[in-house]
């Protein structure tokens, strides 16, 4: 019975721990703090060397979940990476995740061996432990702090934090094996890197093919579509390991696979894992701060401090400018992306590899790693919304999204059910807006169902139902959200939206489903307004863009600086020469 009872202590313990960390990420949220943060110190503070006193050593138990968590974590950020986006950053996003690997623990190397008093391999094992971006904290902050990033500076943190694990890992495991046996051959360790990445390459592959193919074909009962889905995801992962390949870049490229075609029961995958991701997250990173004592930290604080310094301030930034050097990207971005390497559960994780396999010292690894992920969330992870503001890169939303229903329709894969309730002043109850791959079915209203023409008008207050492809839902919050009311209304500014002009042509393109030549995706929306009207802009000037006309607000110095968006049938242009390129244009189509 006593074996019993310390199994229902333990169950009790570990979830009233877990409890915690959700219960303090309401606090955390208020106060705009790291959540991945909060979730380390509930550990920490709970375990053997902190008020808690819990007693908890168990590195393989920890290194299971760890391994685990990073799976779903990889898969689902995989997921929701749309091909397109992948092969527009493939290049610079696989030198961060390699080159940039690399310079970072060759920078990083000797301020270890000179700080922490070890040698020269412990030293490059220190720099290959926090080299790498963190999936988990990268995916979560730029998620979960209202961010709208550039398109192409998103899509190069999402994939190079997706795809610098394996390099990382397979960097880490060979300098271990170099510490227990010896030295080992270059060459052979890059044939067995180039296996890793290929065959980690097939079995992801094939996987999210196998994945895809069974979620379609088979009749699955009804609920079991996502945890599917999810142990699929592991089954890969453990399978890509089995054969000694790359795990990690197999449950990526599995995810990416998977998410990029039709599916059935998308919507409740999407949900399902971010559930389980979220918990996933808690559970690990309670964990790994479990295994920390802070008294053993205070011994090797101001060594580790120093590395946390160099890799912030110099070792990420110049890898990330040497290695995005070949590619067109302005100084503002590369800041950011150097500001957004963030620390995580990989930095822990790797550095608990030594601890498993008994190296001399090993709790060094783990104590500077722990420190060094402290304050990287501290530093970096609370002040990245305002790096993104201050470098231009982002804009914060200033209206809160509106809860969207969505409900898939058996039998076919192309449409979904996607549901808002319909808030005061939105485009859609004001304008009767709405994009042509949407159509309304019915209205909910003081409890009964109406269709479309028996409720028209739409009143606010009620429930629309609309029919839209799965992959297109999310771009319908924009029409259901409620618009703050000016105060003195322009009949010359129709703007339903108004955004800075730093936003780009392809963030607009990726929300309204617009067609944008890919040579203009980066192009800011003050730069399409000088490009298009060629002559400096003044307030009030109309450009035209697909189906959106796009309205100089706020000008300042001849540059506009706040763009209202019109989006429906935008009328002619405003001004003389717009008149004549539209003119132009049109003459042109004719011709050709």
């Amino acid at each position: 019975m006593a074996a019993l009872d310390s199994v229902s202590i333990a169950i009790l313990l570990g979830s009233l721990l877990v409890l915690a960390g959700i219960l303090s990420s309401l606090i955390a949220l208020r106060f705009g703090a790291p959540l991945l943060l909060v979730f380390l110190l509930v550990g920490m503070l709970a375990g053997e060397g902190g008020p808690g006193g819990l007693k908890f050593d168990d590195i393989g138990a920890a290194y299971t979940v760890g391994s685990i968590a990073l799976a779903l974590i990889l898969f689902d950020g995989g997921l929701r990476t749309r091909f397109n986006t992948f092969r527009n950053v493939l290049a610079p996003s696989v030198m961060l995740a390699t080159v940039g690997v690399l310079i970072t623990t060759l920078i990083t190397a000797p301020v270890a061996k000179y700080v922490l008093s070890i040698g020269w391999t412990q030293a490059l094992l220190m720099g290959a432990v926090v080299a790498s971006t963190d999936a988990a904290a990268v995916f979560f902050l730029i998620n979960a702090r209202g961010l709208r990033l550039r398109p192409r500076v998103r899509a190069v943190l999402e994939v190079e934090s997706g795809t610098n694990d394996p390099f990382a890992v397979f960097l880490a495991l060979l300098l271990v094996e170099m510490l227990l046996v010896g030295d080992q051959s270059w060459s052979r360790a890059a044939v067995t890197l180039t296996r890793d990445v290929v065959l980690g390459c097939i079995i992801g592959f094939a996987g999210g093919q196998v994945v895809t193919w069974v979620l379609n074909r088979l009749n699955l009962a009804q609920g079991l579509h996502a945890p599917f889905v999810a142990v699929s995801a592991l089954v890969v992962f453990a399978f890509a390991n089995a054969l000694h390949s790359s795990g990690y870049l197999a449950v990526y490229l599995a995810g990416l696979v998977v998410g990029n075609q039709r599916t059935r029961a998308h919507n409740s995958v999407i949900v399902f894992l971010d559930a389980i991701t979220w918990l996933a997250q808690i559970v690990m990173f309670v964990l790994l701060g479990l295994l920390a004592w802070p008294h053993r930290l205070a011994d090797s604080f101001i060594g580790a401090v120093v590395v946390a310094v160099v890799l912030m301030l110099v070792a990420r930034p110049v890898a990330v400018f040497l290695c995005l050097a070949p590619f067109r990207f302005q100084w503002r971005e590369k800041m950011f992306i150097s500001w957004v390497g963030l620390r995580g559960a990989v930095a822990i994780f790797l550095a608990s590899i030594p601890m498993l396999v008994s190296l001399p010292t090993a709790y060094l690894f783990f104590d500077v790693a722990f420190v060094v992920v402290l304050l990287s969330l501290l530093v970096q992870g609370w002040s990245v919304a305002l790096a993104a503001r201050k470098l231009d890169i982002s804009y914060t939303r200033a209206e809160p999204l509106p809860k969207r229903v969505e409900l898939d329709l058996p039998g076919q894969l192309a449409r979904e059910i996607v549901g808002y309730p319909v808030p005061p002043n939105s485009p859609y109850l004001r304008r009767g807006l709405i994009p042509n791959w949407a159509r309304p079915t019915l209205v909910i209203r003081n409890e009964e169902i109406l269709t479309p023409t028996e409720a028209a008008p739409v009143r606010e207050g009620d429930y629309v139902y609309l029919l839209a492809p799965p992959e297109k839902a999310q771009s319908l919050d924009h029409f259901f959200v409620a618009m703050p009311s000016l105060p003195k209304p322009d009949p010359a500014l129709l703007g339903d939206f108004f955004v800075p002009s730093t936003a780009t042509l392809g963030a607009l393109a990726e929300i309204y489903g617009l067609q944008v030549a890919a040579d203009h995706t980066e192009v800011t929306l003050a730069d399409y307004f000088t490009e298009y009207l060629g002559r400096v802009v003044k307030s009030g000037d109309v450009v035209v863009l697909g189906p959106i006309a796009l309205l100089a607000h706020q000008v300042e110095g001849g540059r506009v600086v706040t763009v209202g968006l019109r989006l429906d049938e935008p009328e002619a242009p405003a001004t003389w020469g717009g008149r004549v390129k539209a003119a132009w244009e049109k003459l042109k189509k004719t011709v050709g």
